[in-house]
């Protein structure tokens, strides 16, 4: 019932069920997102005079010493203290466990970043293709740090898809992290996209079909993305979830309990093996892909 709820009607949560995705207009205060974007300028800093990507920062293609463009933080929360206050507060946590319970464990963090007039796109593709668990109860929380429009490639699902297969990722044999959706008899008119104000966060589902355009506009399209799952999903063995380990796993706990017992749901698995020899990145990854669905960036 609602009333159990921290921050959802019922509404929202069969929304979300149904759909696979929720926007929540202006749920991050002003003063968090003018903090993240001081972090944002601090990490440009960092990369001006980088020449390579390096287990922090990931540069754009189109990235140069002397003008860095960054197309992604990694892990944000072990590098901010701020981003990782956010990702521990309710504005976060507590939509997720109205969605999927009150014991969660992080996956994994990111701050993807789209630069005005160049930002990378991302290839259509599951979030489970790359990390199958035993359950499906797995969301990606996104917090926009800019006002998200048409034109700056704003994330873009497929409703309902997550109800449906997990599709294949690979290209060639090897595991190229994307999907075409016309090859599945999908239509891309029937995506949606994701926009609202800075400050509006995008949960969508494991398994839901999504990706993203370049960023064709004059302003900047950054999201904090958190990804979670509930304690008791476990990772299937060929996963690209990192696993050292129940103890090291333990410390990935967000709130509530863990535990050693997984949840076993009949729902599809794809194994992402084998993995392309390139860096663990979903933009090098991607490349791999021989028909795009979005154009790449220019100069």
């Amino acid at each position: 019932m609602a009333s159990d709820r921290e921050v959802l009607n019922d509404e929202q949560v069969d929304f979300y069920g149904e759909n696979g995705y929720l926007v929540l207009e202006k749920q991050i205060p002003d003063d968090w997102t003018a903090k993240i974007r001081s972090e944002i300028a601090r990490f440009e800093d960092e990369a001006r005079g980088m020449t390579a990507s390096n287990d922090r920062l990931d540069l754009e293609d189109t990235h140069k010493p002397d003008a860095p463009r960054l197309r992604r933080v990694k892990l944000p929360h072990t590098i901010s203290d701020i981003m990782n206050e956010l990702m521990t507060s309710d504005h976060v946590l507590a939509p997720a466990r109205d969605l999927a319970g009150p014991n969660l464990r992080l996956h994994t963090s990111k701050l993807n970043m789209k630069s005005a007039g160049y930002g990378a796109a991302v290839e259509w593709h599951q979030d489970y293709a790359f990390y199958p668990h035993t359950n499906d109860d797995i969301l990606a929380i996104g917090i926009c740090i800019d006002d998200m429009a048409a034109e700056n490639g704003p994330l873009m699902v497929f409703p309902g898809s997550h109800k449906g297969p997990v599709y294949d990722h690979h290209v060639d044999g090897v595991f190229a992290g994307a999907m075409r959706p016309q090859d599945h008899g999908l239509d891309i008119k029937d995506a949606v996209q994701l926009t609202g104000p800075a400050g509006s966060v995008s949960i969508h589902h494991g398994r839901i079909i999504h990706g993203s355009a370049l960023n064709t506009s004059d302003h900047a399209r950054r999201i904090l993305f958190y990804e979670m799952m509930a304690a008791d999903a476990f990772p299937i063995m060929g996963s690209m979830t990192r696993w050292e380990g129940i103890e090291d796993y333990d410390t990935r706990m967000l709130c509530g309990s863990s535990t050693k017992n997984p949840r076993l749901k009949d729902i599809p698995v794809r194994i992402p093996q084998p993995q392309p020899n390139v860096a663990i990145s979903i933009y090098e990854i991607q490349k791999g892909l021989k028909n795009r669905s979005f154009d790449t960036a220019k100069e």
